[in-house]
């Protein structure tokens, strides 16, 4: 798993950075679907993606779901290293968008290697950088886009994640992660069919583009 780790992380990290994750890092296999962090838990180790994605899910308060951003290989959540480094409860979801492969980190090595090595310093800066930089594009995309403007861009997000056009997410689904109602969404996405954007399968959703 070394090689892994260098492939997704040695341009970011020294060798001998990359040595201390090979060697206290738990290397975890995650399917699709399987829920990594729930709202109100604890979080003792923080994630090192290798592979895959995961989405990362806000409540409101009436219980219902936003989609906030998507993590990709090379990624850290920085809700997850604010709750490991002040030992707060988690205010997030985090769900495996694909399989996915990871390392997890006990939080005690976080303070340690801050202090000892810059290039995991930059990484936790970047990654804090990174991440506010996508709740701003989503709380813009709420504020200033309209619903059929917020599902395209939600349509061609998925596709860049997973890298294939073909979109297996159910109308609810959607609806769910769009903050609003199914029957909303399927009206929309026939409309996204008429002009030729998508084409509406019984299980999946064809995006025809993603540019």
């Amino acid at each position: 798993m070394i090689q892994q780790l260098k492939n997704s992380y040695g341009h970011l990290f020294e060798d001998a950075l990359l040595t201390e994750i090979n060697q206290v890092g738990t290397y975890k296999d995650i399917p699709e679907g399987y829920k990594l962090i729930e709202v109100g838990q604890y979080i003792r180790t923080m994630p090192l993606l290798i592979s895959g994605a995961i989405k990362i899910m806000r409540d409101d308060d009436d219980g219902d779901e936003l989609l906030l951003y998507f993590l990709e290989s090379g990624d850290t959540c920085a809700m997850t290293l604010a709750c490991c480094m002040g030992n707060h409860k988690s205010e997030i979801r985090a769900i495996a968008e694909l399989d996915t492969k990871l390392i997890m980190i006990p939080i005690e090595k976080m303070e340690e290697w801050t202090a000892k090595y810059k290039s995991w310093r930059n990484f936790v800066f970047n990654s804090y950088h990174n991440r506010l930089l996508e709740m701003l594009e989503t709380i813009d995309s709420i504020a200033f886009l309209k619903m059929d403007k917020r599902l395209l861009k939600y349509l061609k997000d998925k596709a860049t994640i997973t890298n294939d056009n073909i979109i297996k997410s159910t109308h609810q689904e959607i609806a769910y992660e769009l903050h609003t109602s199914r029957v909303v969404i399927s009206r929309l996405l026939k409309n996204l069919e008429k002009q030729g954007v998508i084409q509406l399968n019984r299980n999946f959703i064809k995006l025809n583009s993603i540019d």
